[in-house]
């Protein structure tokens, strides 16, 4: 007879296979976005392409317009065709069109293969993060978020890395085959051990199915309502009158978050070596930034799990603010590059932690749906940030609103998160499962 320790053990091996399938579909995200900085010096170098710094931003700027489609898109077929589906559908899709992308004649095509990948990596997150949350324990769903979706700045990393090592004998385009590896490293293990959604086939009345994978992860579904079981009625839910305020406030904070992580992205080593500051490389800025934004993002959400995810996320916001307004005053080096990690965790960090409270405030049944519609608009503020940053640069201001610009969006977003109102489930913890064998009801 197997023991109840086993029991469990077997189980949360089981729910580690979801977080490392998301995470490393997730660094892969990252890398196809982040990529295309780390390549922009050799098209614009390219004497065939001819490319100026105004086109090559527009073009930038592609692949995230194909996402804020992507997401808003994929992020409602989710709850109809099912969470794995959508997963195996938008790897192969970006891994394809990243191959594609290395082989673009001319710039023209280039952009459009960028804009189909943006449609594949669309479905990525909203999926991953659903998948993540549904098969983590109660008490660690936060932090199963933050440590999937911390592999978002490790292929910021790989990104960076690579390109300083290839780049300079291989050209651009071995960067964008290199986008195809998921249909190697990834697909296979993901066709083999991801699961679907319990919820969602619950809500398909798919009961049996359910029940065996709730009984292999040591999942305990939220239960899905007879009205829920309508494809339209995750949006009902979002849309409805005790989600609406919150939907539209959880909008506005992925907006003001992904302005700021693209925006400083972009912006933030420009913005210093005009202020004066020896940062050196900017490798070594992505390294400390994203340092703190995964060191950071996995402690903020320890501790959402346990305070609850709105106070925290808000004094992300608000650490984002001050850490980027203190840029301004002239700080140590060793202060400097602390508050660099800071504002990792203030921006990266905090979207991560925006992410993780929307998959914790919706109902189960909604839970992609909420995710998609949340960053679909966050990706509006994406593609405004390197704009934004832009702007300020060229407003003859002094340096010092070089900083300002960035700090007030931070504001901004810990307004708009403290302003989410609370339901009844967000007061009281969600026990943590049993490690003794339940009897089944009938």
């Amino acid at each position: 007879m197997t023991s109840p320790t086993a029991t469990t053990t077997a189980r949360s091996r089981a729910g580690l296979w979801v977080v490392a399938i998301c995470f490393v579909t997730i660094v892969f995200d990252g890398y196809d976005l982040i990529v295309y900085g780390a390549v922009v010096p050799s098209l614009l170098k390219n004497p065939d392409w001819q490319l100026t710094a105004g086109q090559a931003g527009a073009i930038g700027s592609y692949a995230l317009t194909g996402m804020v489609i992507g997401t808003l898109c994929v992020g409602a077929l989710t709850d109809i065709v099912g969470r794995r589906r959508i997963m195996f559908a938008s790897i192969i899709w970006f891994s394809l069109a990243m191959g594609a992308t290395a082989l673009a004649p001319n710039p023209e095509v280039f952009g459009i293969l960028r804009f189909i990948t943006g449609l594949g990596l669309g479905g990525v997150v909203p999926t991953a993060i659903a998948l993540t949350v549904e098969y983590a324990p109660p008490h660690r769903r936060n932090f199963n978020n933050a440590l999937m979706f911390s592999g978002f700045s490790l292929g910021g990393v790989l990104a960076a890395v690579l390109a300083i090592n290839l780049v300079p004998t291989h050209g651009f385009r071995i960067m964008f085959l290199i986008g195809m590896a998921p249909l190697v490293l990834v697909l296979p293990l993901a066709w083999k051990y991801l699961p679907e959604s319990v919820s969602f086939l619950q809500a398909r009345g798919r009961h049996d199915e359910a029940a065996a994978l709730a009984a292999k992860y040591g999942v305990q579904p939220e239960p899905v309502a007879a009205e829920n079981s309508s494809k339209w009625s995750a949006l009902a839910v979002l849309f409805g009158r005790r989600y609406l305020a919150a939907t539209v406030l959880f909008g506005l904070a992925s907006f003001f978050g992904l302005l700021l992580v693209y925006g400083l992205n972009t912006w933030l080593p420009q913005i210093m070596r005009q202020a004066g500051y020896p940062l050196g490389s900017s490798l070594r800025f992505l390294l400390v930034m994203n340092l703190g934004a995964i060191v950071g993002a996995l402690v903020a959400s320890t501790l959402a799990d346990r305070l609850g995810s709105k106070v925290v996320t808000t004094v992300a916001f608000a650490l984002a603010a001050f850490s980027i307004y203190a840029l301004s005053v002239n700080p140590t080096s060793f202060a400097l590059y602390l508050l660099i990690a800071i504002a990792g965790l203030g921006t990266v960090g905090t979207q991560i932690l925006v992410n993780g409270y929307v998959a914790t405030y919706y109902p189960a049944g909604s839970r992609a749906t909420a995710l998609g519609w949340s960053l679909g608009v966050g990706r509006l503020g994406a593609i405004v940030g390197p704009l934004f940053g832009g702007w300020v640069l060229d407003s003859g201001l002094s340096l010092d609103w070089n900083f300002y610009g960035f700090a007030v969006p931070a504001v901004l977003g810990a307004v708009v998160i403290a302003a989410v109102p609370r339901i009844g489930r967000e007061r009281r913890p969600e026990p943590a499962l049993s490690t003794t064998p339940q009897t089944t009801q009938a």
